[in-house]
């Protein structure tokens, strides 16, 4: 790397700091805030995503934020065991993703504290109330439509995401004849792909490709490309070397592919793809207003998620290729909606032409680019390394 991109990364690195503290306190309890000026509020899902970015900085004003945030869900948990969509607001639930998120949380804060028993109770109960997500017994969670970080995106049944986060909660927390039986779970092929039907349960992984489903269901199944789920798959272990290098392979082709097409501008990585088109059948009215072809969930460009992708990347050892997409993340973060920043770490950009769509110091955006930059910097993924 050359040291005017050395340069550059350390200027990112040192933005993305002061983004996080900015944003470390908020109007509602003290608590952080998801964005500089968008989101006061304190999402749940946003700041506990933002957790590997706030530990490896170090910052103890940082960390103490985080530390809050556990303690002040673990007390606004449901009695059944649910974590709430607002940190602060034991009323506002329904997110499929909270609860796994909390699992993975408190782990990484277990190992930071050194403290096994770190809000046991709440774990405790968070554990259960996954156990009981799971409709046949047999391992996989099942979640509602929109109900996990894709609020204005379908995912049926077994949704990747979520049980990814599930099974890495499951490791990070010691869990790992739990984590066992729900990886091999995941690892089975989805129904509507195992013409002999060799599984009694569907799987999340596709016959024929390297990569898991979005979503599978009994015999339906969602064959389009999830970069976050893909990514923790490989960052957890769940996806094997060689799989992971695979499924790495498959995606820089395909992401190849769609700059020659345009659909996607150079350097970008799309959440999301193939983009689910009008006449599909998976479209749903709503989408043309919110979930347009390269927007919002439907194939936007999200530093958070290409944040875990770079540091998936370092996972698979794939050094040179983490280098370069951190270099393109870093010129992409630095545009913003607000032309006064010099750097936007932007909620999410649109994938035909890079322009930032969101809210500008998007806390989550911020923490994942620190934790990519660390992790191809150390050559090595933090929390992740002792489980995979």
């Amino acid at each position: 790397m050359t040291s005017g991109n050395q340069k550059l990364i350390a200027s990112a690195e040192k933005a993305a700091l002061e983004v996080l503290l900015h944003n470390s306190i908020g109007p509602f309890h003290d608590l952080p805030k998801t964005a500089g000026w968008g989101y006061p509020e304190p999402y749940t899902r946003d700041l506990l995503i933002s957790i590997l970015g706030i530990m490896v900085s170090k910052n103890p004003v940082l960390i103490h934020s985080m530390r809050k945030v556990l303690e002040t869900i673990a007390k606004n948990q449901s009695d059944k065991g649910q974590i709430p969509s607002l940190v602060h607001d034991k009323n506002n639930l329904g997110s499929s993703d909270t609860t796994p998120l909390f699992l993975m949380a408190a782990g990484i804060f277990r190992e930071v504290l050194e403290d096994t028993l770190f809000l046991e109770d709440a774990v405790d109960k968070a554990l259960l109330w996954m156990e009981n997500q799971c409709p046949t017994d047999h391992y996989l969670i099942a979640q509602q439509p929109t109900s996990d970080w894709r609020d204005e995106q379908w995912v049926l049944g077994y949704g990747l995401f979520v049980n990814t986060l599930t099974y890495t909660g499951l490791k990070l927390l010691g869990k790992d004849k739990s984590a066992k039986n729900l990886g091999s779970a995941i690892n089975q092929l989805t129904y509507a792909s195992d013409k002999s039907h060799n599984s009694p349960h569907e799987g999340l992984a596709i016959e024929g490709q390297p990569y898991y489903a979005l979503w599978s269901y009994k015999v339906y199944s969602s064959n389009r490309f999830d970069l976050l789920g893909n990514s923790i798959a490989i960052l957890s272990g769940l996806a094997n070397q060689t799989k992971a290098e695979q499924l790495i392979e498959w995606v820089e082709k395909e992401c190849a592919s769609m700059r020659k097409s345009k659909a996607v501008a150079p350097g970008f990585t799309p959440n999301f793809f193939p983009f689910i088109e009008p006449e599909d059948a998976d479209w749903l009215p709503r989408y043309s207003e919110f979930n347009q072809p390269g927007d919002y969930h439907n194939g936007g460009i999200w530093p958070f998620i290409s944040g875990l992708y770079i540091a998936a990347l370092v996972a698979a050892k794939k050094y040179d290729l983490a280098e370069k997409k951190l270099l393109e993340l870093t010129r992409l973060i630095k545009t913003a909606r607000n032309k006064d920043l010099e750097f936007g770490f932007n909620e999410w950009h649109k994938a035909q032409d890079g322009k930032p769509m969101g809210q500008d110091w998007q806390t989550w955006s911020a923490s994942n680019y620190l934790y990519a930059a660390r992790c191809v910097t150390q050559k090595k993924t933090p929390f992740f390394d002792a489980i995979r």
